[in-house]
């Protein structure tokens, strides 16, 4: 693999995997400004793929379509990623459309894709665990863009107008930092001419615009309640903010969230709650890194009787990491179950190019990965139950969805 620059000083890594038959190219272009209304960065990414100058929504569907060329355009939470796939032989057409669609794309259908958000969102909310958790999410993450839910997009959304868009796009466009991963059976130098060509608009700031808010730490546990009548079932989330993917303690809380809750059927939580006390058919663990923190969440759905009996279940796992030693079996179980699962993220040229691009894009550099596992394999169970103590011991979170009923018989109305 190399990393490269082009003209307009975008850094490209490239790596040449010979003899497979697609190829997949990545960008990260990085969210610098908080959005002022809920659903800016999502509305404009649904709107990329919505029509351009020269061909309509319909017109640009059937064309990748027919040349098998898969265009994804997705906002996470401090990005926007763009995938592209397409055949080694179709590479130029496939770059001239996306092209197309970064320099030349309308906005025009804006009201149109706002009110399909919203409807499919208000469908999302008939969901008892999204509510939940949109709700864990607003309450960890009190006035900042990470804990923005449904609810508030909804509320927003069709209050967005074009200029909005084309003032976001704008910023994504010509000032956002960039990083294009590129994974397939290529001649890097006709390569870069070709990425030259095609993103030579592209624009980077020398500078750091960044003016994302930053996170504000919990200074107290929080709970938090939504009454749901006819719920059949309580779902409870429970978790803390953690350090992101930069920390020297990252390692160990990847074994640590495989041994508590990530591991299915072999982690403490499946075994303890759901098979020793049939407290749950679904129960896990979750950490989630961001660029300006991470959360780590514990999660299950059960009966609303059992509300008090789940969240006093998490309070034992949880205590248990914190002070009694691990084993050297589970320990060795833990770190072949995820270096296990980290090999499945580059089996195809989209995944590796995906996973490559976006260490690049961090700043850890394309070939972190290794050095991870690396930190995975020399991890301790002392290192473990260090940072299980650091972090478990600060505020939390709680959100429970369940009946009037069952939130007063356990304690949180």
């Amino acid at each position: 693999m190399k990393k490269l620059k082009l003209n307009n000083g975008i850094d490209v890594i490239i790596k040449n995997n010979k003899n497979t038959p697609r190829t997949a190219i990545v960008m990260y272009a990085q969210i610098t400004k908080d959005e002022e209304k809920a659903g800016l960065y999502y509305l404009l990414t649904q709107l990329l793929l919505q029509g351009t100058k020269s061909k309509s929504s319909e017109e640009l569907a059937q064309i990748l379509d027919e040349n098998a060329i898969d265009l994804n355009i997705e906002k996470k939470a401090d990005y926007i990623r763009f995938k592209l796939l397409c055949l080694n032989e179709d590479i130029n057409y496939a770059l001239e459309i996306f092209e197309d669609i970064l320099e030349n794309s309308t906005f025009e259908d804006y009201k149109k894709e706002a009110l399909k958000i919203k409807g499919e969102l208000s469908a999302d909310l008939d969901s008892a665990k999204i509510q939940a958790q949109d709700n864990y999410y607003r309450t960890l993450f009190k006035n900042h863009p990470y804990g923005v839910g449904r609810e508030e997009i909804i509320a927003q959304i069709e209050t967005i107008t074009k200029e909005d868009i084309i003032n976001a796009y704008k910023g994504i466009k010509y000032i956002s930092k960039k990083t294009i991963s590129v994974v397939g059976d290529i001649k890097e130098d006709k390569f870069i001419k070709q990425l030259n060509k095609h993103f030579s608009n592209l624009k980077i700031s020398t500078e750091d615009n960044n003016s994302r808010e930053k996170v504000t730490e919990l200074n107290e546990n929080k709970v938090s309640t939504i009454k749901k009548e006819d719920a059949n079932q309580a779902q409870i989330f429970q978790g803390w903010l953690f350090p992101t993917i930069y920390s020297n303690d990252y390692p160990a809380i990847i074994l640590l969230n495989t041994i508590l809750g990530a591991s299915g059927l072999s982690s403490r939580l499946f075994l303890e709650l759901r098979e020793k006390q049939g407290l749950a058919y679904t129960v896990r663990s979750v950490y989630e890194p961001f660029l300006l923190c991470a959360d780590f969440f514990v999660y299950i759905a059960t009966e609303p009787k059992n509300i008090k009996t789940s969240i006093d279940g998490f309070a034992t796992e949880i205590n248990k990491i914190m002070t009694e030693t691990i084993s050297e079996e589970e320990l060795n179980n833990a770190k072949n179950n995820a270096i296990g699962k980290r090999q499945f993220y580059q089996e195809t040229n989209l995944l590796e190019a995906s996973l490559r691009g976006y260490y690049e894009f961090l700043g850890l550099g394309y070939d972190w990965e290794e050095k991870l596992i690396q930190a995975i394999n020399n991890t301790t169970k002392e290192q473990i139950n260090k940072i299980a103590k650091k972090y478990f011991a600060k505020p939390n979170v709680l959100s429970v969805l369940a009946p009037t009923k069952y939130l007063k018989e356990a304690d949180l109305l």
